[in-house]
């Protein structure tokens, strides 16, 4: 468990003995395509089916949007459009695309249809050595989601190149987590800026409506001279028809003025609206972001208070129980993922408190075939969303309901989040269902 959650699947090397952990004996699966797949596709474009399981997740959390998760996804799974969770779309779109059908090619047009303009781009290289210069270039410009996909599945892609845009697009998550204070700055000095540019747009409507108010005074006056004019004898007084003449002259070029002047202020109108819809637009961003990071505070909140209530009850005196919950008294529970030094600590909560703990990696070291004899017996389950593959999730989620049996997915690894679950379980019913439950996610965001 020293490498990320999210590692692709190995196997041992041949000659390398099954306790060996010396590093470089495992061999990533997913790494080692056969010989005869390039050849299978030629210059066809490489299908979500055909990518890697572990692709999956990074390109449906990257690529799609999570509107466009909430119109496809309930056409093939059986998930609520209205209340699902953002995190739940995203877990049943990572689902399909691994069950290889109907639900995976509609993922698959929904990819091509927002990237288009990507795929035909990449579509004139036909090197490695290309493909590196292009995806380089669009990380520089940010042009990350479209890039990633029309990488991914280019006919001419390799293996190390996926891996290489696979991690960058993962150490872009990290970025953005960190950026989550400057963009609630940024956002405030928007939204400031965004009261003056509407102050502004108001003053510059009110002026145009008083230009447009000068032309139509103006061009009646001028209606009016002309009708005079043509009234008059043609034998009338020359002054008084140049003086005529001059006045409509006047006129004309005093009417051409505000007519330049009312181009240049719609112009500076139309500017401003675009520069206020434009700010309004980076405002409603950087207030989801915001939203998601109030979140994860509320959550790592919960976590704190958690943990401090667990070092009080250890300093209790000798005697009195350290963990005095009845969720855990008593009480077989079974911990899927996690990484083992948090792992032993909240073995050692449970125990305190009178329980079992039965800890699983999920796969990576443990065979998953141990889940399916020990979920029967177990009481609850609990597994750490930032830990855990989506195969051994799926896994749990359709044998807990097989078994009637609750189970419970955390924020994090940390014994902090366990804490946390406790202290939410031993709460009484009405304080649970009024507590406001985290969508946000630190693989998916």
């Amino acid at each position: 468990m020293a490498s990320p959650p999210f590692r692709f699947a190995g196997t041992l090397l041949a000659g390398a003995s099954v306790g060996n952990t010396v590093a470089g004996t495992r061999a990533l699966l997913c790494c080692a395509e056969p010989e005869s797949h390039a050849e299978a596709t030629g210059s066809r474009r490489t299908r979500l089916t055909e990518l890697d399981s572990n692709f999956h997740c990074s390109v449906i959390g990257t690529c799609l949007g999570t509107a466009e998760l909430r119109k496809l996804v309930p056409r093939f799974a059986a998930v609520d459009r209205i209340r699902a969770s953002d995190l739940d779309l995203h877990h049943e779109a990572v689902q399909l695309a691994f069950d290889a059908g109907p639900g995976a090619k509609a993922i698959h047009k929904a990819l091509d249809d927002r990237h288009d303009a990507s795929i035909k781009r990449l579509q004139r290289v036909k090197n490695v050595e290309g493909l590196g210069v292009f995806w380089a270039e669009s990380l520089k410009s940010g042009d990350v989601p479209g890039a990633y996909w029309a990488l991914l599945t280019h006919p001419q892609v390799t293996t190390e190149l996926r891996k290489l845009a696979f991690g960058d697009v993962h150490m872009l998550s990290h970025l953005v987590g960190a950026s989550n204070r400057a963009d609630i700055r940024r956002l405030q000095l928007l939204e400031q800026e965004n009261g003056a540019l509407s102050d502004k747009l108001e003053r510059q409507q009110e002026r145009l409506l008083e230009t447009t108010a000068e032309r139509e005074a103006l061009t009646l006056r001028l209606s009016e001279q002309a009708i005079l004019h043509s009234a008059r004898s043609p034998r009338g007084n020359d002054d008084r028809l140049a003086e005529t003449r001059a006045q409509l002259h006047q006129m004309q070029a005093e009417l051409e003025a505000k007519d330049q002047a009312l181009a240049h202020h719609t112009h500076r109108r139309d500017q401003a609206e675009a520069q206020m819809l434009e700010r309004q637009n980076a405002a409603g961003l950087l207030q989801a972001q915001l939203d998601k990071a109030l979140e994860l505070v509320e959550s790592l909140q919960a976590e704190v208070q958690a943990v401090e209530a667990e070092l009080g009850k250890r300093s209790e005196p000798v005697g009195e129980a350290p963990l005095p919950h009845a969720v855990l008294a008593r009480r077989r529970i079974v911990y899927v993922g996690g990484r083992p030094r948090s792992n032993q600590t909240i073995k050692a909560m449970v125990e305190a408190a009178g329980g079992e703990l039965w800890l699983h990696d999920g796969g990576i070291e443990d065979r998953k075939g141990l889940l399916a004899t020990a979920l029967p017996r177990a009481d609850m389950v609990v597994f750490p969303v930032d830990c855990i593959d989506h195969d051994s999730m799926s896994t749990l989620k359709r044998s807990c309901d097989k078994h009637q049996i609750p189970f419970y997915p955390v924020r994090s690894a940390s014994a902090a989040s366990f804490a946390a679950l406790v202290a939410r379980l031993a709460a009484p019913a009405a304080a649970v269902r009024a507590a406001p439950v985290s969508r946000f996610c630190l693989k998916h965001g």
